[in-house]
């Protein structure tokens, strides 16, 4: 049939009642095929055979005859061109006629095309098939007496289950332990070879006494290789990459992979030159600061000393920030504010601990027997003078001086006094 008689407003066959008689429709198709009545038109499909016949039993299984090729495909273990031309030669013999052809829709996806099983006019032609009808729509009433034979062959193949062939394996290279002839006998017909003797053949050890060597050592990287692994494993060794695109930090890295670098060396680079406009993307971070480092340091010497002098940096590094957690001194250093110190602390002392009647009362005075007005006068005199809360908190405690001075600005001025002290501690010495 041509391809504008493949519809079902266009075909000439009828609609078959049942998935039965669309396979004995089937198999009469094979018979003129194995009689060569039938031959696919185009000269690059296959022949007709049992791959058709099961791509035919997969489609008389379906309740909605929409076949997938993935799926046929996939169900069959066959490659979606080979389904393709089956398909195409069951709308060739008239078999299967489009309802509507598949296409993609937005939104949704691809749709398979919808076929409706048919059996040719070439069919009831030849085997007598008397039909009542018009159309697609006609149904068979009887058949000719010199073809129910034939009809009742075909029905009981309809009834079987037909099962692609198995691939071929290919035949062991090994040769045959016996020889290839009928008999016992232990003589070559040929006469132009002979078996070994008994004290000739193989000792039956599992190791060979003469092992192959194998000449293919480890397989080595390319140039892009390369620069894939020193991706990776900057990747994994920085702690400011992680995460970042493999291929990305691949590219960036292109030339001092191909100058040989280390992974040390791309890192000594990497963060020993730091700018202060460097992007917020690790990878922009690794081109930015790389830049033209491979032009600069040519020679395995002059790398050496650049991982050196990066080591060195890290050392100052972690110097500086274990001096930056040493716990400051109490009290200020220099004489006059020292002297302000002790005058504050003899002041919050003096306030703290009431005039004693006798020598022998010396209970302190507790925060709930100050006034409003004092515990206000004395916080107005905390925020002038921060050294009074140092006092307060070597007299009192942290939990009094908190209550009398306010958490907040207990806070404020012990957060001051850490900046101060960083700031001492990281200005040089000149």
């Amino acid at each position: 049939m041509t391809a504008a008689s493949q519809w079902l407003h266009a075909t000439t066959g009828r609609i078959a009642t049942c998935p039965h008689s669309w396979m004995t429709a089937v198999h009469w198709i094979t018979h003129c095929a194995a009689q060569g009545l039938y031959t696919p038109s185009s000269s690059h499909s296959p022949k007709w055979g049992p791959t058709t016949i099961a791509v035919a039993q997969e489609i008389a299984a379906l309740k909605e005859c929409r076949p997938s090729v993935d799926y046929l495909a996939r169900k069959l273990k066959a490659s979606v061109r080979t389904i393709k031309y089956h398909l195409a030669m069951l709308r060739e013999t008239g078999l299967l006629v489009y309802r509507s052809k598949g296409t993609r829709i937005a939104g949704i996806g691809g749709r398979a095309s919808e076929f409706e099983r048919t059996i040719p006019a070439a069919f009831d032609e030849a085997l007598g098939i008397r039909t009542v009808g018009e159309g697609a729509t006609r149904r068979p009433v009887g058949a000719a007496p010199e073809s129910r034979t034939l009809l009742g062959k075909l029905a009981k193949k309809a009834t079987r289950k037909t099962r692609r062939r198995p691939r071929r394996t290919p035949v062991s290279g090994r040769g045959r332990c016996t020889p290839m002839q009928g008999g016992t006998s232990m003589a070559s017909p040929t006469a132009l070879t002979h078996i070994p003797s008994e004290s000739k053949l193989a000792s039956g050890e599992a190791k060979s006494p003469t092992p192959k060597s194998s000449k293919r050592g480890p397989q080595k990287l390319n140039k892009v290789g390369r620069r894939y692994q020193l991706a990776r494993q900057l990747i994994a060794q920085v702690p400011w990459l992680r995460n970042a695109s493999t291929a990305r930090i691949a590219w960036i890295i292109r030339h001092v992979a191909d100058a040989g670098w280390t992974v040390t060396e791309v890192q000594a680079a990497a963060e020993r030159y730091v700018s202060h406009h460097d992007a917020k993307r690790p990878s922009a971070v690794l081109a930015w600061r790389l830049g033209s480092v491979h032009l600069l340091h040519t020679t395995p010497d002059s790398r050496r000393a650049l991982v050196e002098d990066w080591r060195d940096s890290r050392r100052a590094e972690q110097a500086r920030h274990q001096e930056a957690f040493i716990p400051a001194q109490a009290g200020p250093q220099s004489p006059a504010a020292r002297r302000a110190w002790d005058e504050a602390f003899t002041e919050i002392q003096a306030s703290l601990t009431p005039v004693a009647e006798t020598p022998a009362d010396e209970t302190p005075l507790a925060l709930e027997d100050l006034t409003k007005d004092e515990i206000v006068a004395m916080r107005l005199d905390a925020m002038k003078d921060p050294s009074l809360i140092f006092a307060s908190l070597e007299l009192i405690g942290e939990h009094q001086t908190r209550r009398l001075y306010t958490s907040r600005l207990v806070d404020q001025t012990l957060a001051i006094e850490a900046i101060n002290n960083r700031r001492r501690t990281l200005t040089p010495a000149f």
